[in-house]
């Protein structure tokens, strides 16, 4: 667990970052802290580790004061991700990995073996062990850079927006790929964002700043964007906020029925999917009989919101519902699943 207990920060200059912080990261969960540019985020998130000192106030990691702990030894105990990984160019992935357990005094050997392992667990082939960062694509180098932070399974990880500098079809993956780890390792982690998309997709919990480094709203999701607690945050967390909140409906209700392929007889003039051997939609075939791309897919047993978007970015009209496997289960009609939504409400 990590607590804030009055904590502010000033600079010498007299700016004030973070202003009288009261807020508590429970254990095994992900907190995001998200705000404008200037709100204190980074510098809350930089106190847990001591690279930076609170001027008053105190913050606790498993209830010790972070400045009674020597930094190097708070620091060996704390994984640390940032913006575009950085890593060391001139050590290969495999040693990147390996740097913190071996300044914990682990040996080479078990070192490297256990940075081929992490390699492995986010998701990289083991080849790219032999490669340098420099030799991989922005998204790879942010799965190094998660690796390397869990090299010596610290049960904090602070991660300052580590996945903005890539794009957002890798984005989302690194975030799905988070989530799947977190499944797996229960860390405790604190996440640092600007996107308000990302911060309600993976947090738990999500503290929301305001210039002047003050918290203004400290809630699961869900709460944060049914009851903003002021303008301030109905306005940073959008307009559409009704429609992200769909992500926390379920889509019981939601009929998915068949749907004709390219492969099967007759329906000359209908939208007809193409699927491949083993059933993966590759698109849709219009009446004209030209093929034109899918729109996004729906997991069967995700939230509403899926469905609705699956719906309303097909060509046909109709929304494709894959399996676990990305496979065919069907499809949604977007009248349908706005039917659903609006039944909830009543």
């Amino acid at each position: 667990m990590i607590e804030f207990r009055g904590v502010t920060k000033r600079f010498d200059d007299g700016t004030i970052a973070v202003n009288g912080l009261d807020l508590v990261v429970e254990a095994g969960t992900i907190t995001v802290f998200v705000g404008p540019s200037g709100c204190g985020k980074t510098t809350s998130l930089r106190m847990v580790n001591r690279m930076i000192d609170p001027t008053s106030g105190t913050v606790l990691v498993d209830g010790r004061d972070v400045l009674t702990v020597d930094p190097p030894k708070l620091r060996l105990g704390i994984g640390y991700v940032i913006q575009q990984a950085g890593l060391f160019p001139h050590r290969t992935v495999l040693d990147n990995v390996a740097t913190v357990p071996l300044l914990s005094g682990w040996s080479k050997g078990r070192a490297r073996t256990r940075a081929a392992e992490l390699l492995e667990l986010v998701g990289l082939p083991a080849e790219l062990g032999r490669r340098y960062p420099v030799q991989l694509s922005g998204g790879q180098q942010q799965r190094v850079g998660v690796a390397r932070a869990l090299a010596a399974d610290p049960p904090v990880l602070l991660m300052d927006e580590p996945f903005s500098a890539v794009d957002p079809v890798v984005r989302e993956g690194l975030q799905d790929e988070l989530l799947r780890l977190q499944a797996e390792l229960d860390k405790t982690i604190v996440f640092v964002t600007h996107d308000i998309d990302e911060a309600v997709r993976i947090g738990e919990k999500v503290a929301v700043f305001r210039e002047g480094g003050v918290l203004a709203q400290y809630a699961p999701p869900a709460e944060l964007l049914a009851r903003p607690a002021d303008d301030f945050v109905a306005g940073f967390v959008g307009k559409d906020r009704g429609y992200r909140s769909l992500s926390f409906v379920d889509a019981a209700g939601v009929e998915v029925r068949p749907v004709e392929t390219a492969d099967e007889p007759g329906g000359d003039g209908r939208w007809r999917l193409v699927v491949d051997a083993d059933r993966r939609p590759q698109g849709w075939r219009a009446p004209d009989g030209s093929t034109v791309p899918g729109g996004s897919l729906y997991e069967s047993g995700g939230p509403v919101r899926g469905a609705l978007d699956a719906a309303l970015s097909s060509p046909s009209g109709l929304g494709v519902v894959v399996d676990a496997e990305g496979r065919l289960a069907g499809v949604v009609e977007a009248r349908q699943v706005l039917d659903v939504i609006e039944s909830r409400r009543g």
